[in-house]
């Protein structure tokens, strides 16, 4: 059982960055893709960007060229480093294991809460 631990996240005025951490415990970290998702009030969680075990990256239109996804194996972490960000990023932010079919293979953590103010 993949337990994933969110943080990093906090209130930021826009313009201003984040890094957001993702420790993912109980798997097998190496083997696997992964991704960071975000859920704003009264909207469908959203996959933000995804990495590939070696290193390969995807962003979703709305925050391409603004944040970047990185992987550490070693230490189990994935990382979100969000900069220029803006009002409509405030969400709630989870990590996972992506799917191809668009479905993640984990179980949700907490997520980290990111407000961004204008």
């Amino acid at each position: 059982q993949v337990r994933l631990v969110e943080s990093g996240g906090g209130l930021v005025q826009a313009g201003g960055s984040l890094r957001l951490s993702c420790v993912a415990s109980g798997s097998i970290f190496s083997i696997n893709p992964m991704g960071w998702y975000r859920q704003a009030p009264g909207k469908q969680r959203e996959l933000v960007a995804d990495i590939t075990t070696d290193g390969g990256t995807n962003y979703a239109d709305s925050v391409k060229g603004r944040f970047a996804i990185s992987r550490d194996n070693a230490k189990n972490t994935v990382y979100l480093q969000m900069n220029s960000l803006k009002p409509e990023d405030t969400a709630v932010y989870y990590c996972n294991i992506p799917r191809s079919d668009g479905r993640v293979r984990s179980s949700w953590g907490q997520g980290t809460q990111v407000t961004v103010s204008s």
